[in-house]
């Protein structure tokens, strides 16, 4: 069953990845066993920290919800190795009558060619002018023969070619076989088999006869088969004892992957036109047929969205996909669903508050460590409950996850904080929470970097600057703000590029050199965004 991944948002903080994490033990505790969790970016250190204080490793990465190749019901014939005979192939085809053509894999199980009812009916045309079998494999003829070696010529022979030729009465010298390139199809009839023995022609095949005593101990070097099939059949089924890989196609082959986007391939069958095409793995084996007729319906990735609701945010590709709820604690925001879902959106100052009362409306308590981890997630998105955001919930659910995980919440906010952020770069500080922003036509981003000591951190303003300015520049954005929020002080420090008014009318506050310090304003979204909002209207 294909997986319904829970993501947080990109860039994601401890409470995005435990929102995430938690959900899908929840879902997963009713019977719901498809719920995955999911992370769309990289992992903080706090969220590192948070999750091998209580044992727990990262959730998958995933990078997109196109709907891919992969998630498409194509099909899974079987696939023929190039020495598998004429007739083999045809009987396998016959069985799969809703494909056009089959795959023909090398040993290692990469792309050979495409077989097609085409091709084998334009081999079966030229030979009807031909009748020349070129040289195969004696086991091939054999299989398709249903025969058996009759002697140690036979034995001693490993490839059957020449003209096919079926022997007629000797009165008819003229049309009698002549050349020793041929192989010779008769019944029982005794001066044949005996011409062609002593002719040494290549093959002489027994159709539904015995071979005479004493012709059995002559000296020749035909390969004698006996065939239980009539002459007229038997002319036919040696044919059919070609591989495949002489006749398959295996030029201009157009080939899809499995993580190929369904869009794109599209406008490629669109392009080309072909009834049947090879799709390949990330190594490069087949792993299947695509149809025009597979891309009708194909199956959208089910994905479940917590502590964001805004698109931008999102995984990219959400627009082709199924979103079946949102779990969330911010504002409402642009994603749009094709039918009606569950959300559940309330004003608290962390996902996990929602989901730990999500846990109690089953009547279940989360594991020792998954409540630890949820804990620490509150304490983390609310600041050790000193955000605006923080609400009395926040805190009796926080205490509530202590009590079963037996921790102290006070210790644990003082590990999460106290990391280290030094040694870390400003690339990865400023992207560690990055939110993108869309307001009455303003682009914007805020960062969020958490610490006890933003004065240490603003020792490294020109860098950030260079940086912001960079992006700022390349992503098309007119502002970005980093929000240096510090648990001790108790406020948060903004370092800014962009209009230095707009900052002074949102915020009341005159700023000098691309900063300044706002106290008491320790959230994002209930202190920085709605004073953007209000001012652009």
């Amino acid at each position: 069953m294909d997986p319904i991944y829970v993501t947080g948002h990109r860039n994601p903080d401890t409470d995005s990845i435990v929102a995430a994490m938690a959900y899908a033990a929840l879902r997963n505790a009713v019977g719901d066993r498809e719920y995955e969790a999911a992370c769309l970016g990289h992992v903080s250190d706090e969220t590192h920290i948070v999750l091998n204080r209580f044992g727990f490793q990262p959730p998958k990465r995933i990078t997109n919800v196109y709907t891919q190749i992969k998630d498409l019901d194509f099909d899974t014939p079987p696939f023929l190795s190039t020495a598998v005979t004429v007739g083999r192939a045809w009987r396998n085809m016959q069985q799969q009558k809703n494909l056009p053509a089959l795959p023909v894999i090398n040993e290692d199980g990469t792309l050979f060619g495409m077989l097609s009812r085409e091709n084998v009916a334009s081999y079966n045309m030229e030979l009807v002018s031909s009748s020349i079998l070129e040289p195969v494999p004696l086991f091939n003829v054999l299989s398709v023969l249903e025969g058996k070696v009759l002697n140690d010529a036979g034995e001693s022979t490993d490839t059957v070619s020449g003209e096919l030729v079926i022997a007629l009465p000797q009165s008819r010298e003229n049309l009698m076989f002549n050349r020793k390139e041929s192989i010779v199809l008769c019944g029982q009839q005794p001066d044949m088999m005996k011409r062609a023995l002593q002719m040494n022609v290549n093959c002489l095949v027994l159709c539904q006869a015995e071979l005479p005593e004493e012709l059995r101990e002559m000296e020749t070097k035909t390969c004698i088969i006996s065939t239980s099939y009539d002459a007229y059949r038997a002319a036919r089924l040696i044919f059919q004892s070609t591989p495949i890989g002489r006749i398959c196609r295996t030029a201009d082959l157009v080939c899809f992957h499995l993580e190929d986007r369904v869009d794109d391939v599209k406008e490629q069958v669109l392009k080309f036109r072909e009834n049947c095409y090879p799709i390949l793995d990330e190594q490069e084996k087949v792993v299947g047929v695509l149809t025009r007729y597979h891309l009708l319906r194909p199956r959208r990735k089910r994905v479940v969205l917590v502590d964001h609701n805004e698109a931008a945010q999102s995984v990219p590709g959400l627009d082709e996909a199924e979103i079946l709820e949102i779990i969330d604690h911010h504002r409402l925001a642009d994603i749009q669903t094709a039918n009606p879902i569950s959300v559940r959106n309330e004003p608290v100052g962390s996902t996990n508050t929602i989901i730990a009362s999500m846990f109690q409306d089953k009547g279940l308590i989360p594991s020792a460590n998954m409540a630890g981890m949820m804990a620490a997630a509150i304490i983390s998105d609310t600041v050790m409950f000193k955000s605006p955001t923080c609400t009395e919930r926040d805190i009796r659910a926080a205490e509530r996850m202590a009590r079963i995980a037996n921790v102290s919440l006070e210790e644990l906010g003082r590990e999460i904080f106290s990391a280290s952020l030094e040694h870390r770069t400003v690339e990865d500080l400023l992207r560690a929470d990055y939110k993108d922003f869309h307001i009455a036509g303003y682009n914007l981003a805020v960062s969020q970097v958490t610490c006890v000591d933003s004065d240490k951190m603003l020792e490294r303003k020109e860098e950030f600057l260079d940086l912001m300015k960079a992006s700022a520049k390349s992503d098309d954005l007119s502002m970005i703000i980093l929000m240096l929020t510090d648990v001790l002080k108790e406020g948060s420090q903004l370092i800014y590029v962009g209009d230095d008014e707009i900052i002074h009318q949102a915020f009341g506050v005159t700023p000098k050199d691309n900063t300044l310090f706002l106290p008491g304003v320790m959230s994002r979204k209930k202190q920085v965004i709605p004073m953007l909002s209000a001012l652009w209207g």
